[in-house]
């Protein structure tokens, strides 16, 4: 009886010692650009997030403009999307993202949001210019943004790409958008600098089933910078009130959550027009959904189940992501650069005598 008393106690001991998990869900400090610059030698590209999605398109495209296609989440590359009642020229050309340089933080993100005016509910989205992939394997990339994939690497049964740089112990550092090994989350931080804007907040992450949840953080009518978090109500801090489950070890794949993006919303009676606001970073705190033991049979080794599943599922990510981002590349080639009509020849004056 005694044995199974001290069996009982350590077991608790041990489910609480994976509370409060803590990483960084996004840093956007990581996400200036570095690599492949432009025609003034300025940096286009985020290196560490570089993806390559040219395998979709045809081969009727030259080189240069195949390395154009090539997407990352550089600061200055994310998206403003609007409500449907909000959307219109104005309202897109106005709202977008810029590296911001910080005293603090020496680079962050800053959002301009040009709401409408008139006096009725909106909200805009400040997404990734990408779904972030959750099983992209570590790569080497050079300055022109090439990419070489790690050897042996495979982003499935291994740390992602997108789970930061590992530190010492080899555990991933986080700041790229994607957490692993996520349970119930606990609590939420964004560090935003406010400026007095009494637009609301919320974060919006997705998890391994492709659910997207968002989470309230409250408003920005503050000046400064400040930390909005998020608790969950519903989170049992004491095990045993806790209702215990069984899960099975395998083949399921380890749940994650990966960034979504940023949700502004702005009341009626507030005022309309520009909304700037700048974010540093999001946090999590998580109890951990499968401790790391000791097993004496190497599951996926033998049976290949979660590699041959998540295989499927990144190649069907990455077709989706190609398309857009051909489109895009497509529609930004079409688009006129001409910023005024060519002078008539002639024009101005009569001919000389």
């Amino acid at each position: 009886m005694k044995r199974i008393f001290i069996l009982v106690v350590v077991t608790l001991l041990v489910m609480g010692s994976v509370f409060a998990e803590e990483s960084v869900l996004i840093d956007f400090s990581k996400l200036t650009a570095d690599i492949v610059p432009d025609q003034n030698d300025v940096p286009t590209q985020n290196r560490a997030t570089l993806m390559d999605f040219t395998n979709e398109a045809t081969s009727n495209f030259t080189a240069r403009q195949r390395v154009e296609m090539k997407s990352s989440l550089a600061i200055e590359r994310w998206d403003v999307v609007f409500a449907s009642s909000s959307q219109n020229v104005t309202t897109k050309h106005l709202s977008y993202t810029k590296e911001a340089p910080s005293k603090e933080w020496e680079k962050v993100m800053g959002v301009r949001i040009h709401f409408p005016v008139e006096p009725f509910n909106s909200w805009a989205i400040v997404k990734p210019p990408f779904d972030i992939p959750a099983f992209e394997p570590p790569a080497t990339i050079d300055d022109d943004g090439n990419i070489e994939p790690a050897e042996g690497a495979s982003g499935v049964t291994g740390p992602s790409r997108f789970e930061g740089e590992p530190d010492d112990e080899g555990k991933p550092t986080g700041g790229l958008g994607v957490v692993k090994n996520v349970g119930t989350i606990k609590s939420i931080a964004v560090n935003a600098y406010g400026l007095n804007f009494p637009h609301a907040l919320s974060v919006i992450l997705i998890d391994d089933k492709g659910n997207e949840k968002t989470f309230f953080m409250g408003y920005l009518n503050f000046e400064g910078w400040g930390e909005l978090r998020w608790e969950n109500p519903a989170y049992v801090q004491n095990v045993r009130n806790r209702e215990l489950r069984l899960y099975p070890i395998y083949p399921d794949s380890t749940p994650f959550v990966k960034f979504g993006g940023f949700l502004i919303q702005r009341n009626a009676s507030s005022p309309g027009g520009d909304f700037i606001g700048y974010f540093k970073d999001v946090k999590l705190i998580y109890d951990q959904a499968v401790l790391d033991t000791e097993r004496d049979i190497e599951d996926e080794a033998l049976w290949n189940i979660i590699q041959d599943r998540e295989t499927a599922r990144k190649t069907r990510e990455l077709q989706q992501l190609g398309q857009a981002q051909i489109q895009r590349y497509l529609d930004n080639q079409r688009q006129a650069t001409e910023t005024t009509f060519t002078p008539t020849e002639g024009a101005g004056g009569g001919e000389e005598e």
